[in-house]
């Protein structure tokens, strides 16, 4: 029983209802309390912990591609929630600002103007298309660039097979068409006979 979180399913859920609970209650704000921002401490702790064995109890009973599974095991890493939930006690206190909480994300904007350096020594970063302040930790971002890496390696052995498979059979045809070039008493070669014929049958 939650005396704080209401019908949590998801870590989204759970960090939504976190970060609007320290805007009520956190000890900065004129109405904060010290003691109820430290019983909201506890229960997100339990409460992560229910997600987090249930996402890893699903986890062994899905089949999901690595990239997606190391991204979702990402957002139930300890150290990551961890960091996220310190930068988020670090700037829940400005005024004027909205913050949402995406994944491994914490984006930013609104009247982010008098707290620009302050969001930068955080280590906050500034999405120029969005026109957005964002965060996520260095460990983060390794681990995806690790995950793309990954990825495209992927992507380009599958190439290479496949080029290779290309190679075998543009071979086979080639040894083909010179034996029935031979059969047909002309020695012409594979390349030499669409060359001749690429006028007549619509071969270039």
């Amino acid at each position: 029983m939650s005396k704080y979180f209401k019908d949590v399913n998801t870590l989204e859920e759970l960090r939504r209802q976190y970060r609007d609970l320290l805007k009520k209650y956190h000890p900065d704000n004129a109405n904060g309390n010290t003691q109820a921002t430290q019983e909201i401490n506890a229960e997100y702790d339990r409460l992560f912990k229910v997600l987090k064995d249930r996402h890893e109890s699903k986890a062994k009973d899905n089949k999901e591609s690595k990239a997606k599974t190391d991204f979702n095991n990402m957002k139930y890493d300890l150290s990551e929630d961890a960091k996220l939930r310190e930068v988020l006690q670090q700037i829940i206190t400005f005024e004027g600002i909205n913050i949402e909480i995406v994944g491994c994300w914490i984006w930013v904007d609104g009247n982010t103007y008098d707290y620009k350096d302050t969001l930068k020594s955080i280590g906050f970063k500034w999405a120029r298309e969005k026109k957005k302040w964002y965060f996520h930790t260095e460990t983060f971002r390794k681990r995806m660039l690790m995950c793309h890496k990954v990825t495209h390696k992927n992507l380009i052995d599958s190439s290479h097979t496949i080029s290779k498979i290309y190679k075998k059979v543009n071979r086979f045809l080639k040894v083909y068409m010179v034996k029935y070039n031979y059969s047909k008493g002309t020695k012409r070669n594979f390349g030499e006979t669409h060359r001749k014929r690429g006028d007549s049958d619509g071969m270039v």
